[in-house]
């Protein structure tokens, strides 16, 4: 069944309201009518779901079940990927969406071609988050990951105390005669942890920007020995923690 999230929440009758473009792809999309069933996503849990009503601009669904069974991963994945060209990050929050992760935040690394002013960042963040969303649809998750604005790397350390795992994708421990594998840093991760890793743009993350995460806590991480696209390292990562926990 099609999956559509609540901006509202279900009311004590167990009623709710769809509108905006999920009313419009309920009716000339989907084409549903009156006792078509849907799943509804609302605070995290997601239930089967009738169309009672459909009007101009909105559509009455009623619950009609008990709550589907959660497929979150046990783990808070967030990832933090560098500022990078084209539409590199499209791929990277469609394809991460469905591989697991909570959050994504763009930061503006030394190596960064791109620049994203206020404007541009706007609209960049609207279209992530949109992206964000349609992928969570598809496949099923009870959580939409939610997509930051870009900060600096000063903003992103900052942040990391509300984190209990932290890690920067190394390619330079990568080359070492020691690295510190995936797997190892992977399976020093439990249940419940909050992860944020750092991924750089095109070129990687400069020696300087290692040497500030390493002081503020985070830990290198090798995620083999072929160089990785900014594009994939992330992708590597999460399906190594959906293998481990999944």
């Amino acid at each position: 069944m099609q999956r559509y999230f609540l901006d509202e929440p279900f009311d004590e009758s167990g009623k709710a309201e769809i509108t905006g473009d999920d009313r419009k792809h309920i009716v000339h999309v989907m084409r549903m009518g009156v006792n078509d069933k849907l799943i509804a996503v609302s605070a995290g849990e997601a239930y089967p779901a009738l169309v009672t009503n459909i009007g101009t601009d909105y559509v009455v669904i009623q619950k009609h079940g008990l709550e589907l069974p959660k497929n979150e991963l046990p783990v808070t994945i967030t990832i933090a990927c560098g500022l990078a060209k084209g539409d590199k990050h499209d791929l990277i929050v469609q394809k991460g969406t469905e591989l697991g992760l909570f959050a994504m935040i763009p930061f503006k690394a030394e190596r960064s071609i791109v620049k994203w002013d206020d404007k541009k960042g706007g609209k960049k963040i609207e279209r992530l988050q949109k992206i964000a969303k349609q992928a969570a649809e598809q496949c099923h998750r009870t959580i939409i990951p939610k997509i930051e604005n870009p900060q600096t790397m000063r903003q992103l350390i900052a942040s990391s105390d509300d984190y209990d795992v932290l890690l920067f994708a190394d390619e330079e421990d990568a080359k070492g005669a020691d690295p510190h594998r995936t797997r190892d840093r992977v399976k020093g991760i439990t249940d419940n942890q909050k992860v944020l890793i750092v991924f750089g743009p095109e070129g990687g993350i400069s020696r300087n920007e290692a040497e500030e995460l390493m002081a503020a806590g985070f830990l290198p991480v090798a995620l083999g020995p072929r160089i990785l696209r900014t594009e994939t390292a992330p992708l590597y990562f999460l399906s190594a923690i959906s293998y481990e926990f999944e």
